[in-house]
């Protein structure tokens, strides 16, 4: 018989022991953990524990992080037990080819907007993907957009009007615009409309439509934890969180863009179908199905117009913050045959507005999410160290972007001439670098050759009509960084062009 006395000091003995094992295994699985990718250095506490990636996606300068960690720790660095960043574009290439043997990691389950369906950026099943990319390739191409280039040409007039109408300040008049809400009115209205001929509207009521942009803003935190810790994916599928979730049924946000989309989308099925010669005709030709093309719709409005903005707004800041890249670009204009509105291919045939939309894309490079890709199975060798199979690597841009010894000394500059002045060798290995903002090989953005469209366009038009002044030189913009940049409060006063 145990008495009480003798059962407490029992129990609390095994109590003990249990706590004593758990620890034990906790710091052995810590141990292997840290021993898998000693060789690779990076921040300490990064190596044990996730939660070093947790802070750099909460603290709105990722992009920032990752940057320091590749120049102080070399360009593949630690930043996760399992994780490594580089800023090497080799690798980054190696990564991505057509043939690689490297495969999408759990990252990608962060980027699902409806935690069951995957979409054309988050599948990882490489057959799946191939198959999705094959069938919606040649609406994003613009082969089979009817008059895709028009409708670029209209919604640029469209914002060109409402800066006319309503932002344009005079010497006795002045009326700030937020430039950064502009140009995302801009794409979502552009991206709309080349996807299904119906723009959202946002240019022509001149707001924040259903609240989409700030819900965006408010949610993305929150979602981007997922790609650091993926089984949230499972715990977000379950009934009971759906209702926080969008949905296609909400008045607001996203899960109003949602409804519109899928709105749209039903109208192409069915035995009474629509039939018109846009993205999404394109993609129902090629055999998607409704639930395919309702993901695929959702995840290029949402991603493309985020992505374009940013370009927009950056490099427009960098025009108005350098005086002579400005004037070289206006003489440019000034002094070359083009039409108006300009051509894609008379933008084309401009050397130095190519080399501003280039260093714009270089300075700042609209994606910096770490975009894992999984090592395979037997590991590989990547300069001279052994990377275990089933670590994930991911894409540090502004490491790559801001390397001294790819781009000269002065990499934290604007120059627009550094694209101009070297050799056909060097321009193309610089070109070749610069692919990879819009991905690699096969994993290569659908929505290059749009976002490219946009940009050799909207600067030509807008600095034709308009001469344009920062409202406030010391904050010129609020700008944070979640794997994608959120700015806003761009405040321009546009006035009248007058050659």
């Amino acid at each position: 018989m145990i008495f009480p006395d003798s059962f407490s000091r029992y129990a609390n003995g095994w109590g003990s022991w249990i706590l004593l094992s758990a620890t034990g295994l906790v710091l052995l699985r810590k141990f292997q953990s840290w021993y898998r990718l000693r060789h690779f250095k990076g921040p300490f506490i990064a190596s044990l524990t996730r939660l070093w990636l947790v802070r750099c996606i909460t603290g709105g300068r990722m992009h920032l992080d990752f940057q320091e960690v590749n120049q102080k720790y070399g360009t593949l660095a630690r930043v996760g037990p399992n994780d490594l960043i580089t800023s090497d574009p080799a690798v980054m290439r190696r990564m991505s080819a057509v043939r690689s043997t490297y495969r999408r990691s759990e990252w990608y389950i962060g980027v699902r907007f409806n935690p069951g369906r995957d979409n054309i950026v988050s599948v990882r099943d490489e057959d799946q993907h191939n198959k999705l990319r094959s069938m919606m390739a040649a609406g994003y191409s613009g082969k089979e957009n009817e008059d895709l280039e028009g409708t670029v040409d209209r919604n640029i007039q469209a914002l060109i009007k409402l800066i006319r109408d309503k932002y344009l300040s005079t010497d006795l008049v002045n009326k700030p615009m937020d430039f950064g809400r502009k140009s995302q009115y801009f794409t979502l209205d552009v991206i709309s409309d080349v996807s299904y001929r119906q723009p959202f509207g946002y240019m022509a009521t001149d707001s924040d439509m259903y609240n989409y942009i700030s819900v965006v803003e408010s949610v993305f935190v929150a979602a981007l934890m997922v790609t650091i810790y993926p089984w949230l994916n499972k715990i977000l599928g379950l009934s009971i969180f759906k209702s926080a979730l969008p949905s296609d049924q909400d008045p607001m946000g996203l899960g109003k863009i949602l409804g519109i989309t899928n709105k749209v989308v039903a109208e192409r099925f069915g035995p009474n179908k629509k039939v018109q010669r846009d993205m999404l005709g394109s993609f129902v030709s090629h055999g998607l199905t409704q639930e395919e093309a309702e993901s695929g719709m959702f995840i290029q409005i949402t991603a493309g117009s985020d992505t374009t903005a940013t370009a927009i707004r950056t490099t427009m800041l960098h025009l108005l913050t350098h005086a002579h890249v400005m004037s070289k670009l206006r003489t440019e204009i000034s002094n070359t045959q083009i039409s108006s509105p300009i051509r894609e291919s008379e933008a084309r045939q401009m050397p130095y507005l190519q080399a501003i939309i280039k260093e714009g894309l270089r300075m700042f490079p609209p994606v910096v999410g770490l975009m894992s890709k999984e090592v395979p199975p037997d590991g590989d060798v990547i300069n001279n160290k052994f990377v275990p199979g089933g670590t994930k690597i991911g894409f540090g841009a502004y490491g790559i972007f801001r390397d001294k010894e790819a781009w000269g000394q002065d990499s934290e500059t604007f120059r627009p001439e550094r694209w101009l002045e070297v050799s056909p060798e060097k321009l193309k290995e610089m070109e070749a670098t610069l692919e990879l903002v819009f991905g690699y090989g096969r994993y290569q953005c659908l929505g290059k050759t749009l976002a490219m469209m946009e940009l050799n366009k909207i600067f030509v038009e807008l600095l034709r009509n308009f001469d344009f002044n920062i409202v406030n030189p010391l904050s010129p913009v609020r700008s944070v960084c979640f794997g994608i940049f959120f700015q806003s409060e761009m405040w321009l006063t546009a006035y009248e062009r007058k050659e």
